[in-house]
């Protein structure tokens, strides 16, 4: 660089501070606005709960008092299961606490292969790709597999992991109505017919527990010429035959029917990671060109050995499947009869949602629930459709039949203080 060119970028020594034109938190200004005017009215904030304690899949301190468990997805009870953490010790003494580095270099330990093995086993398929979290799971394979050029087909009440994945990429997006094989089906006969096209559904969309008709839907997109993934965050464990999901539990095959199946650790497998299964013969490139797999440490050697040794317990989880089904069954039908507003006429998945007239409500009918007790998850836009505020409830195969008895009446007590039912 020439001195005259460095002396015409220099600043005076006692230039002033310039004060930014426009502060980049102000957007947030409204939302600021919004929560602190809710807990002025004396609510606790909702999204701000410790857990002092966990003893069980279905029980916890909160703030010093004993609390039934009802919003934590934790659907097969794995987190407390005796051989998933005797592994997760073993693999902590053997490997240390971390890897300290990527899958690429030096993040790949002997547990992350045999998470891989019992993936791959689990789902009957060809290949298996573990990433850190289900979030970065989608966000990878969406971004990476559909690029310029390409079309993005998605259901317009796809989790938030899903629309990013989207934004990630280059492809074009084109949204259809939430479960609507109609609306798919004339999206994509909108699209150019030779170009490549990606089909997103969900097995069970987590805020209403309302499934997808899959079926209906990958016919649809074979019909056009598109490659389909399904998202079985919620359904894993024990949808189906074997427990593979809402796609399994509908008649559909992978490599068949859907080309690519996304899950997570986090949900019924019970601890952190998330992952991608396929037959597609060339589908191990992705391990040298997807980026949020590429460019991120490794799950802790204690986490993967966890996984894997979950996931091969749930291929024979009959029984804890039958448990969980019963549970939401029995839950959902309590609460209809109640006079509650629920999310599904009948219990779909171990997900049942209460929806709430607003927000104040929501976070009332909250907290009467939290001091009685039980902690269930409040949600709201944007997470939630917009306009809709609810509780949603996550059932577990580990909740007794006396829990569930118990959670009704905190339901009926709180319900009726609120006045959300008569």
């Amino acid at each position: 660089m020439t001195e005259a060119a460095a002396t015409a970028h220099a600043l005076p020594a006692d230039a002033p501070d310039a004060a930014p034109a426009r502060d980049l938190f102000s957007k947030f200004d409204a939302l600021i606005a919004e929560r602190e005017a809710l807990l002025a009215t004396g609510v606790r904030d909702p999204f701000a709960i410790v857990m002092d304690e966990v003893k069980s899949p279905t029980e916890a301190v909160i703030r010093g008092k004993d609390t039934i468990l009802l919003g934590t997805y934790n659907y097969m009870g794995m987190t407390f299961d005796a051989d998933v953490i005797a592994a997760g010790k073993a693999a902590l003494d053997q490997f240390g606490s971390g890897t300290n580095g990527s899958r690429m270099l030096n993040g790949t330990f002997r547990d992350h292969i045999a998470a891989e093995d019992a993936l791959r086993a689990f789902y009957d398929a060809d290949h298996a790709m573990v990433f850190s979290t289900g979030y970065q799971a989608n966000l990878g394979i969406i971004s990476t597999i559909a690029g310029k050029g390409d079309y993005i087909i998605l259901d317009a009440d796809s989790h938030a992991s899903i629309y990013d994945g989207c934004a990630l990429g280059n492809a074009e997006i084109v949204r259809f109505r939430h479960n609507s094989v109609e609306d798919l089906d004339k999206r994509l006969g909108r699209l150019p017919a030779d170009a490549g096209k990606l089909v997103v559904l969900e097995g069970v969309y987590s805020m209403l527990g309302d499934i997808a008709p899959l079926k209906e839907m990958v016919a649809v997109a074979r019909r056009h010429g598109a490659m389909t993934l399904s998202d079985e965050a919620h359904s894993m464990g024990f949808y189906g035959e074997h427990g593979r999901g809402v796609y399994e539990e509908q008649g559909l095959e992978l490599g068949r029917d859907i080309d690519f199946v996304i899950g997570t650790f986090s949900k019924s497998v019970g601890t952190v990671g998330g992952f991608c299964v396929s037959n597609h013969p060339k589908f191990e490139v992705m391990r040298l060109a997807c980026r949020p797999y590429i460019f991120t440490a490794s799950l802790p050697p204690s986490v993967v050995a966890t996984a894997a040794t979950s996931i091969t317990k749930l291929m024979t989880a009959t029984e804890k499947r039958a448990r969980l089904w019963s549970n939401a069954r029995t839950l959902h039908a309590n609460l209809k009869g109640l006079g509650f507003h629920l999310g599904t006429e009948a219990a779909d998945s171990a997900i049942i949602a209460v929806i709430l007239t607003d927000q104040q409500q929501a976070v009332v009918m909250w907290q009467a629930l939290l001091e009685a007790g039980l902690y269930v998850n409040m949600a709201r836009p944007p997470a939630t459709p917009a306009g809709t505020f609810l509780l949603r409830c996550s059932l577990c195969a580990e909740h007794r039949p006396e829990q569930i008895e118990a959670i009704t009446r905190m339901f009926a007590t709180a319900g009726r203080a609120v006045g959300v039912i008569d």
